[in-house]
Order: structure tokens, then C-alpha cells, then sequence
């Protein structure tokens, strides 16, 4: 079943029945679980309260990464498995997972000596087989990074990490799990968990919160896993178990290239605690992260950074990049996330471990914590543990997570003008859909200021699920936080291009861009 016009219809309709598989949350863990379960032979479905990876999972630092930092505090099982996941997910996802240069500048007054940064370079290379790390003088350094203009520079390391469209991961597998034969439908949130005599969960009551219709489902499952990511608490609570986790925020701010042009990431410890923040070019612009604080607020699906997280990354960028003169003037949005670290009561929540847990409550089998490097490995636990509820499970673990990109698909792009890496780029965001889309959608006329095409948002609103907004402009194409203004500026064009595609009429329209408007101001422009 394809996300074109009347989808929800259909799914709405087959997902009142027995499933052997429940999975509630649609970021990455979840779509993860899902993948798993379609290559096991399991009858599947995933239901999500607001729309795909609209949590953490559109809200990540853009990495998969191997976690270097997590060897300062001992987490060396994550770092080994982060590290073999980041060398797959680049072999099976060329093009939407991108090997990335990293430099790491050693400052004056680091609070962690260069040498022991070294040092860990070599754990770090060993684990992935590799030897690719290579220390540097300031004036090399500064040839490297001309940007890198602090007078504290006293040399560094050039390593490799990669990094990613985290929202288009998430959407590509729930899209190859879907043509697999599983069901995975956005805005249908679990009001309760359904119960067995003995008290084990046996299923949810699902309501549709798409605003579209008013509707609910009976969803009968022989296994409920709660993939919430920050959220699992909540439904936890709804069978009278203790909180575990720790919510934690990382904010950070994007900058246009021609601000900050780095052909590298850029890593440092920030001069007023010795956190790492990175400078990341990411999709023609470049992201800065990550706090680190606990997100004492009521959990929300768009929290919004603070005013002292604004100010904290503005002091890194202006101590390492002096001669760019950046305020919170050159910003072009900003973004927050919650991460679902599991609480192990630590005073610093930085040091708070990245490895992930599995909790089977009374038939309710939660997984959490981890990374969106890791969600393979997540997945893969989910399933050996659901063997208690289902016995065997037919379950090789050699299986691609992700289908392969069939040659046809390249054929439309033959003839287009566009460069070899934008045609990679489109492949591995659309996977097997593409020769569908470029042969429909042969405009590839680009978005200014950023490197997607119109046909893009075209596609989006034809084909993936789009409920609101922004659905299209956030998460399915990232004009949201690529462009000046979140993209509002580009919504007539926009709305020429994608209206007849979602059905919606003028007064729809007209109330849906006033809700993004809103909603950008509030959770994604600089405060």
C-alpha cells in the first residue's frame, strides 16, 4: 500500500485486526523494529501519534557517528557498536548516510589535553578496522579550515565520522516495510493499552488525530512494543510503572555556508565547560550543536531552544570562528530535540550512558535509550526478546536493513542535467520509488537557496503521507530549516505546486500556513 490519495482510508481499515506485532512510535527505533519484523515474516503495524520521525528523529545532530566521545566516559560497548553500525549504514545507504571529515581543534585551556584526544583516535580507529586519524600544526589546521581563525588554535586531528538526513532514513525504511507488507500509518495515537484477564498487554485502542476524520480502532496484537523514544514513559504510566527515563534537550543552530564555509566538520571543546560542539556542513548549510540540559518542561513534540542555549553556542562559534563576526543575526533557524537517556541518576547528564535498554512490563516490551546510529542493533534486540511472547522467530540478522537500489531506477535521471552527486542524493532518499517519481516529476527545477528541487515537494505531497504542513516543509523536504524565513516566503509557489496533490481546499491552505508560520516562529526560529 502506497501513501498516495485515500491511504489512510485503507489503512484505518485493515488495522482494526489481530497483528502478531504492535509498534507504537514512528521515529527510528520504531521504524527500525518495523524493518525487522517485515524481514522475520511477522504481520506488522506501526502507529504514530503525530506524524513519522516528527520527534528526535527529525531533531538529531544529523551523525551517525561512533560516539568518540563516550570513550571519555568508559562506554565502550556503545562506541564498538556505533562504530561497526556507522561502517554498514555507509556501505547500505551510499548517498542518504555520507562518510564526513571531521577536524578537532585543540584550544589553549582545553579542559581535556590534545594527546588524550589523540589517544582515543587510535581506540576509535582500531574498532573500526581502520587507521584513518592524522594529527596537524595550527597552520595546517588553518589551511584545512580557513575559518579556524582563533588565536588559541594549537593544532588538532583530522578523523572520519558520517552523517545523515535523519527524517528521509526514517521514511525510507517505513516506506521499503510498507511495499514488504506492513502497515505504518502517522496521527494515530494509543488512548489505552488493551488487557488480558492476567493483566498482560494484548493491544491498544488507536484514535485517528489527523483532524480528517473522526475514528478509532481496536488493535489486537500478541506483542505491544513501545518505540515512544522520549514519550515512553507515558505509556508505561498507563499500566502503573515508574518513570526511567531522563529527558534530555540538545538544541542547535543552523548557518548558511557563505557565513560559515567549511568543507569539513569542525569539533571542539566549548571554552566554558569542555562539552564537544561541532560545526557540520549538512544539505548546503552547516548545523552547530548540541546542548546537553535536562528538559524539565512537559515533554512536546517541538520544543524550542532556550535563550541560554542560544547564547552558549554564540560563544563557541564566536571564540573558534573570530573572523566571521557571527551573531544571532546570520542564523537561519534553530531546532531542539529530546533525547530518551535512560536515568541511571548522574549529576552531569552528559555522562548519562547512550546505551540503549529493553524492558518487558506485563506483555508491554519498551525500547530506549541508544542512538540513531545504533537503531539496527536496537531492532534486532527487540526481536529476540519478543520470542518469549511469539517462539520461534524466523530471523537472519545478514538480511540489508535497507532494499537495494534497483538500475532502473536511475534511467529517468539519464538524460536530466543534473550533477552525479544530486542524482546519488535522490536515489537514496527515494530507494526503489524512484524511477516512479523522476519519471512523473521530470521538472527539476531547484528551491532557492537550498539543494532540493520543486519536484521534491511535488512528490511529497503525491505520495508520503503528508497530513499537515509541515509534514512537507520540516520533515519529508527540509525547506523549513534550509531556508531564509522557514521557506515562507516560497509559499505561494508552494502552494501552486502541492495543493491539488493534497486535496485540500483554500480555506484548508490558508489555515494550514498560518499554523506553520506559527509553529516556525515558535520552535525553530532564533529566539
Amino acid at each position: 500500500m502506497q501513501w498516495t490519495h485515500g491511504w489512510r482510508d485503507r489503512a484505518w481499515d485493515e488495522l482494526d485486526q489481530s497483528w502478531d506485532v504492535l509498534i507504537i512510535g514512528g521515529g527510528i527505533t520504531g521504524a527500525g523494529i518495523l524493518r525487522q519484523c517485515v524481514h522475520a515474516g511477522l504481520k506488522a503495524a506501526l502507529v504514530e501519534a503525530d506524524d513519522f520521525a516528527s520527534g528526535t528523529s527529525s531533531r538529531s545532530s544529523k551523525l551517525v557517528h561512533g560516539g568518540l566521545r563516550y570513550l571519555k566516559n568508559a562506554q565502550f560497548r556503545v562506541t564498538l557498536e556505533s562504530v561497526r553500525e556507522r561502517e554498514y549504514l555507509l556501505k547500505q545507504g551510499r548517498g542518504l548516510v555520507n562518510r564526513l571529515g571531521f577536524l578537532y581543534a585543540c584550544l589553549d585551556g582545553d579542559h581535556m589535553p590534545g594527546w588524550v584526544f589523540g589517544a582515543g583516535l587510535v581506540v576509535y580507529d582500531l574498532m573500526a578496522g581502520q587507521w584513518s586519524h592524522r594529527a596537524y600544526d595550527p597552520d595546517d589546521m588553518r589551511e584545512l579550515c580557513p575559518p579556524l581563525t582563533t588565536p588559541d588554535l594549537r593544532g588538532g586531528y583530522r578523523y572520519f565520522d558520517a552523517n545523515t538526513d535523519d527524517a528521509r532514513l526514517v521514511l525510507r525504511l517505513l516506506r521499503e516495510s510498507v511495499a514488504g507488507g506492513a502497515l505504518a500509518i502517522n496521527y494515530a495515537r494509543v488512548e489505552s493499552l488493551l488487557r488480558r484477564q492476567n493483566g498482560e498487554v494484548c493491544g491498544a485502542i488507536v484514535r485517528d488525530t489527523s483532524g480528517e476524520a473522526m475514528r478509532q480502532a481496536e488493535v489486537r496484537a500478541r506483542v505491544v512494543i513501545n518505540a515512544a523514544g522520549a514519550w515512553v514513559d507515558e505509556l508505561r504510566g498507563k499500566i502503573q510503572n515508574k518513570p526511567r527515563l531522563r529527558p534530555l534537550r540538545g538544541s542547535h543552530l543552523i548557518l548558511p555556508f557563505d557565513r560559515l564555509p567549511i568543507k569539513r566538520a569542525v569539533s571542539f571543546m566549548h571554552p566554558r565547560d569542555g562539552r564537544p560542539v561541532f560545526a557540520i556542513p549538512w544539505e548546503g548549510a552547516v548545523v552547530f550543536g548540541t546542548t546537553d540540559v535536562d528538559h524539565r518542561a512537559p515533554l512536546q513534540t517541538d520544543p524550542s531552544i532556550s535563550a541560554l542555549e542560544t547564547e552558549y553556542l554564540l560563544e563557541a562559534l564566536q571564540k573558534i570562528f573570530p573572523s566571521q563576526e557571527l551573531t544571532a543575526a546570520d542564523v537561519l533557524s534553530t531546532y531542539s530535540g529530546l533525547r530518551p537517556v535512560v536515568d541511571t541518576g548522574k549529576a552531569d547528564p552528559s555522562k548519562e550512558s547512550r546505551e540503549h535498554a529493553i524492558w518487558d512490563e506485563r506483555g508491554l516490551l519498551t525500547v530506549s535509550g541508544g542512538k540513531l546510529t545504533t537503531f539496527r542493533i536496537m531492532a534486532r534486540d527487540a526481536l529476540k526478546a519478543v520470542r518469549r511472547h511469539l517462539g520461534s522467530i524466523r530471523f537472519d540478522p545478514q538480511t540489508p536493513v535497507l532494499d537495494a537500489i534497483p538500475p532502473e531506477a536511475e534511467i529517468p535521471l539519464m538524460d536530466s542535467s543534473l550533477p552525479p552527486a544530486q542524482r546519488l542524493r535522490l536515489l537514496a532518499r527515494y530507494g526503489a520509488d524512484s524511477a516512479e517519481f523522476f519519471a512523473s516529476s521530470p521538472d527539476f527545477e531547484p528551491v532557492p537557496s537550498t539543494l532540493y528541487l520543486f519536484a521534491e515537494l511535488k512528490q511529497a505531497a503525491r505520495a508520503e503521507g503528508v497530513i499537515h504542513l509541515d509534514d512537507l516543509l520540516l520533515r519529508r523536504v527540509r525547506i523549513g530549516l534550509l531556508a531564509p524565513r522557514g521557506g515562507v516566503d516560497l509559499l505561494p509557489r508552494i502552494r501552486a505546486l502541492v495543493q491539488p496533490d493534497l486535496g485540500w481546499d483554500d480555506a484548508r491552505w490558508e489555515e494550514e500556513a498560518q499554523d506553520y508560520e506559527e509553529l516556525w516562529k515558535r520552535a525553530y526560529s532564533i529566539i
